[in-house]
């Protein structure tokens, strides 16, 4: 009796909240749950209400196990952006319409700026104004930005005729909570996502053994890659004033390719487990580090997120259309929101103002530079100085603070070495080879992967399976102490 008693009591610990251990797509909690979950999705799949009633349970219960009972923040909110959205449809008075659109983006960003930004204005204002603030000790739930995101633009879409509301509540719930992109996106919309709900189409061979091998390249990318990387990159963050110049700048380069490899990473898996349930996601990353401009590097990096600030801030402030002085403020005030929106600090404000700043240049500048032949070296030194460039502000984006960031520039700068190189490959030559793989793999065509996706889906189910069991071995070999978090995810 004592040892089932014990069983269950650590049952129970395991299916409750931990603030200390949320449950993401690197848990292996999460991994048990769905192996369980799959099975009884794709028999009840083709019943459409009991399909939506266990997979709306089971998104619950994971924002519930990744933010304890602020998953009844997400279903009272969403009732109220859906009964909103039919109330605009309904409304012939534009006034009114106004009126209901109005409540449902006040609701939706005074939760996102409470939960986000009150501790941010406490201690601004304390400097300011001098005070005895305390930090307030609030639980940020999480991915609450992406589903802030998601449901406005299903609400300001109903308001512009763009889309139909959706008539049931459970359909308009069960896009909201979809668990694949519950955490940190993609940003998917209603307009994308409902109508395949709608048809409930059986999952294809093709969409399985592909999302499948999304799964895999996503948990490579952030278990494999992104984890090990990160070791040296927050201990030289952690304490920049200890670390040489090229160590430092081997730490940036390291934070550039960790954060691709997490996120990207993150947006596999997400995108991967959809296509398994049957739904297409999208695409959120295409190779950004080819870009060969920072315009170029917006329409390839978090691609939901930029057209999401492009389609609901840049073009309602005016977008293009009121000249180029208009446009440029437009940009810049889209950028300092993104920006913004990515942390609680003003490290986080100067990233996005520089990306502002670079997206109005390279606009200014458009004109000379499409005189510029396109050669192989105009190319290689366009991508260069747009690379340097987008490395150099992940520098603000990864700093705790200026004081910080401050130290990782001038320690590049003035106490910058080479003969550090040899020592450094002789110290950390796994770390380095594996930032060399994330570079070269990076670059390697499309085509290539998908052909090598396709051959994956072709393949018997034996290599499928050792291929699993070859990547899980690797993750175990070089996994760190700890599982890292997704970095997004806090977003």
């Amino acid at each position: 009796m004592p040892l089932c008693s014990i069983d269950i009591t650590h049952l129970l610990s395991l299916l409750t909240f931990s603030r200390d251990e949320p449950m993401l797509f690197t848990s292996g909690l999460f991994w048990l749950l769905f192996m369980v979950f799959l099975p009884i999705y794709a028999l009840i799949k083709q019943r459409r209400v009991k399909m939506m009633l266990f997979v709306v349970a089971f998104s619950l219960f994971f924002f519930y196990k990744s933010s304890g009972w602020f998953f009844l923040l997400l279903v009272v909110t969403s009732y109220i952006d859906w009964w909103l959205a039919q109330f605009i449809e309904s409304s012939k008075n534009r006034t009114e319409r106004r009126v209901a659109l109005t409540i449902s983006l006040v609701l939706s960003l005074s939760i996102l700026l409470f939960f986000k930004y009150s501790n941010f204005v406490m201690a601004n204002l304390e400097a300011i104004i001098g005070g005895n603030f305390q930090p307030l000790d609030l639980i940020l739930p999480v991915g609450i930005s992406f589903y802030t995101f998601r449901t406005i633009s299903y609400v300001v879409d109903v308001y512009k005729g763009k889309i139909q509301p959706v008539d049931d509540y459970f359909d308009y719930l069960f896009f909201l909570s979809f668990f694949p992109c519950l955490v940190a996106g993609p940003i998917v919309r209603a307009r994308d996502f409902m109508p395949q709900l709608q048809q409930n189409k059986p999952a294809t061979r093709e969409m399985i053994y592909g999302g499948l091998f999304l799964v895999m390249l996503g948990i490579m990318k952030k278990a494999l890659f992104a984890d090990y990387i990160a070791q040296y990159n927050n201990i030289a963050f952690g304490n920049p004033g200890g670390y040489t110049g090229f160590e430092l700048l081997m730490a940036v380069l390291g934070f550039t390719m960790q954060i691709y490899c997490d996120f990207s990473g993150y947006s596999d898996m997400a995108i991967g487990l959809g296509s398994i349930m049957g739904f297409d996601l999208g695409i959120n990353f295409n190779y950004p580090y080819r870009a060969l401009n920072v315009t170029e590097f917006w329409h390839r990096w978090h691609i939901t997120l930029s057209t999401w600030l492009r389609d609901y801030v840049y073009i309602p402030l005016g977008g293009n259309r009121k000249g180029k002085v208009r446009q440029h403020i437009n940009l810049m005030i889209t950028m300092l929101l993104g920006g913004l929106w990515h942390g609680a600090a003003w490290t986080f404000v100067v990233w996005g103002a520089g990306h502002g700043i670079a997206l109005c240049v390279h606009k200014l500048c458009k004109p000379w530079l499409d005189t510029i032949a396109s050669t192989r070296f105009t190319r290689f030194v366009s991508w260069l100085l747009t690379f340097s460039f987008v490395s150099f502000l992940w520098i603000f984006f990864r700093a705790n603070s200026f004081h910080a960031a401050d130290q990782v520039i001038r320690g590049i700068i003035t106490d910058f070495e080479w003969a550090y190189l040899p020592v450094f490959l002789a110290r950390r030559s796994t770390w380095c080879i594996m930032l060399a793989i994330i570079f070269g793999l990076h670059f390697v065509p499309r085509h290539t992967w998908d052909d090598l996706r396709n051959r994956f889906i072709a393949a018997p189910w034996w290599i499928k399976f050792v291929s699993f069991i070859i990547l899980i071995q690797l993750v175990l070999q070089f996994a760190s102490a700890t599982v890292q978090p997704f970095l997004y995810s806090q977003f």
